[in-house]
């Protein structure tokens, strides 16, 4: 076994999914994640994908994540609304509270600490 990971989706079987129905605000997004860590240490990293639309998001965990494709904004409770795009890079820390609304289908890299 190698300790080197490729982050792709080569060989990996996406999980599908969608906002829970009580944080939908618009539309239908469907969501496909594969991935390819998986730790009982809590640590995760993969790629996720989403087809447009709107949702409450509360992290409770830390998460990196850098934009692959795609464009969504990002909107702090009470704060700032991001608009995020291929190439952009940023980390959502525990607590953080708003909404995450994809524009265009959005498609990211993700390394996630419970």
């Amino acid at each position: 076994m190698t300790a080197f990971l490729s982050v792709d989706t080569k060989g990996v079987e996406p999980e599908s999914g969608a906002p829970a129905p009580d944080r939908l605000i618009s539309g239908d997004p469907k969501f496909r994640t594969w991935n390819v860590e998986d730790r009982d240490s809590g640590l995760y990293a993969g790629i996720w994908e989403s087809t447009p639309g709107k949702w409450r998001i509360v992290y409770e965990e830390w998460e990196f994540c850098h934009i692959l494709s795609g464009v969504s904004v990002i909107a702090e409770e009470g704060g700032q609304a991001r608009t995020v795009k291929a190439g952009d890079s940023f980390v959502l820390r525990p607590g953080f509270k708003g909404s995450w609304e994809v524009l265009e289908t959005t498609r990211k890299e993700y390394v996630i600490k419970v």
